[in-house]
């Protein structure tokens, strides 16, 4: 009886310790899964940072050319339509449409000034335009390392065993930060 007894209390323990390194694991893989989906958050959020920083340069940029150009209005009407669409967005996606709409205006802004060369000289315009250029290579490298984050991300979600508790959990593939459409266009200015 006694052996009988041993037995079964040893096929517990078994089964305890198997339960208990089986729920070990699902937590870590949860907590991953947790984990990276914060880190895109917040590497979107810093995205978001370099677009704030381009949005709030770009007021200083079109006073300091505005008096030079007053036949430019449209260019003008375009950047300040782009600014409200992204001001106004709420989702990453909308963010991401206005911030490419934001990137035209400004190419065909700066496509603009190569036509004005007191404009060219002017030192406000020129930091200006420097803290722009700065300002652009900061969101280009932002993205990449948001785009980064969602590849390892989904990579892992979409991986066995992973997979099927990301399901359970609701884990659901991020979206990569895509350009807007005709972006790979330059853009045209037309006097």
């Amino acid at each position: 009886m006694k052996s009988t007894w041993g037995c079964l209390l040893a096929a517990a323990g078994a089964v305890v310790l198997v339960v208990i390194i089986i729920a070990v694991s699902l937590m870590g893989v949860y907590n991953s899964l947790v984990s990276k989906s914060t880190a895109i958050d917040a590497q979107w959020a810093q995205v978001e940072t370099q677009y704030q920083r381009r949005y709030d340069l770009i007021p200083n940029l079109v006073s300091a050319v505005k008096g030079m150009m007053k036949q430019e209005q449209t260019v003008f009407q375009a950047i300040d339509d782009a600014r409200a669409k992204y001001g106004s967005a709420t989702t990453v996606d909308a963010k991401a449409e206005a911030a490419g709409q934001v990137e035209t205006s400004l190419g065909r802004l700066i496509a603009v000034m190569e036509n004005y060369p007191d404009l060219k000289s002017s030192q406000t315009v020129i930091n200006l335009m420097d803290e722009l250029a700065g300002t652009e290579n900061r969101i280009s490298v932002e993205r990449r390392r948001y785009n980064d984050l969602v590849q390892d991300y989904n990579t892992q979600i979409k991986t066995f065993p992973t997979n099927m508790l990301a399901g359970m959990f609701g884990f659901t593939p991020k979206q990569y930060f895509q350009s807007v459409t005709g972006a790979d266009q330059a853009p045209k200015v037309e006097f």
